[in-house]
């Protein structure tokens, strides 16, 4: 079983992977730690708890963490996860409070609790992890591994058709703090990042009889995600915006699921039209050696992941 912290921006998506790592019997979901991204940290920290609530699972702690990108402002997200952020799910209001920790303290804490064994599974900005690093300099050596939903790398056509961030070539995670997510990525940490490439891929989606059999179960979890599947669909988009940070979880769960190459990756902190963006170098010559060496998903087995992410969350 692996030790994970899912350090999320919830969001729909993140919220069904908060449920995907509690009920998989593959993970010990030691925390979920919560940051500014698709909304504000206080709405995010909130949803986490009311995904826990949900599924009845209020002894794993919740924390609350930074507000804000590391030097920049808050963006706004251009696509919207409904009113309550959840797809308009309209969960109730949490009654579980969250952690005395901060997240940063939180993930430390947690990290030399169980040094070599935890897995961080990042499905929003990066801000949380890059200051608990800066916070302490020796917690890089004791992280089992980052699995990361970030970056767009240019293997196949969906990395840019389904840009999410505010820039033309930008995945939303890395542009809401690309100076934290150069840091995470220069941490010198196993790290696995799950990009655009694909976490947006058209495979990703369900049959109208998947989700009609999702409506009629009787655990909240399976409705919880028809409805968000319902939202998305009804805006025009495909049914891969309610999932996609799952395809972190399942990778942790299986990384079988996804075929990865290694590569060196730089993070574009400088403002204009590629701010944000993950510039991988290939090159055979001339190649910038300096920057960080990674595992990036290139081609996912979409079939067995919807089935995976299928059995764990309707039982």
């Amino acid at each position: 079983m692996k030790k994970i912290i899912l350090d999320c921006d919830p969001g729909m998506d993140d919220s069904v992977a908060i449920v995907m790592a509690a009920k998989s019997p593959e993970i010990e979901l030691l925390a979920v730690t919560t940051v500014n991204g698709n909304y504000p940290v206080d709405v995010t920290c909130a949803n986490a708890r009311k995904t826990l609530e949900m599924i009845g699972r209020t002894d794993i702690p919740v924390a609350r963490g930074m507000a804000r990108p590391m030097v920049r402002d808050s963006p706004r997200d251009p696509f919207t996860h409904g009113k309550d952020g959840q797809g308009e799910n309209f969960l109730p209001d949490p009654v579980m409070p969250p952690s005395k920790y901060h997240a940063v303290d939180l993930i430390i804490e947690t990290v030399k609790r169980h040094p070599r064994e935890v897995h961080l599974v990042v499905t929003g900005p990066m801000t949380n992890i890059a200051m608990a690093l800066i916070k302490e300099p020796e917690l890089g050596p004791l992280v089992a591994s980052i699995v990361a939903i970030s970056g767009a790398f240019g293997f196949n056509e969906y990395a840019f058709l389904n840009a999410t961030g505010d820039t033309p070539q930008s995945e939303w995670n890395v542009y809401v703090d690309p100076e934290a997510a150069n840091i995470v990525y220069r941490s010198g940490i196993p790290f696995t990042a799950l990009g655009l490439d694909v976490a947006t891929h058209f495979d990703v989606n369900f049959t109208d009889r998947e989700i009609e059999s999702l409506r009629g179960r009787p655990n909240k979890e399976a409705r919880f995600l028809a409805t968000a599947i319902d939202f998305v669909r009804n805006r025009g988009f495909d049914a891969y915006c309610a999932v996609i940070d799952c395809m972190a979880v399942a990778y942790v769960i299986d990384p079988s699921l996804v075929e990865t190459v290694r590569g060196r990756v730089g993070i574009e902190t400088g403002n204009g039209l590629t701010l944000g963006m993950t510039v991988l170098d290939r090159r055979h010559h001339h190649a910038w050696n300096d920057l960080p060496e990674i595992a990036m998903g290139r081609h996912a087995a979409y079939d067995r992941f919807l089935r995976l992410l299928i059995d764990v969350i309707g039982v």
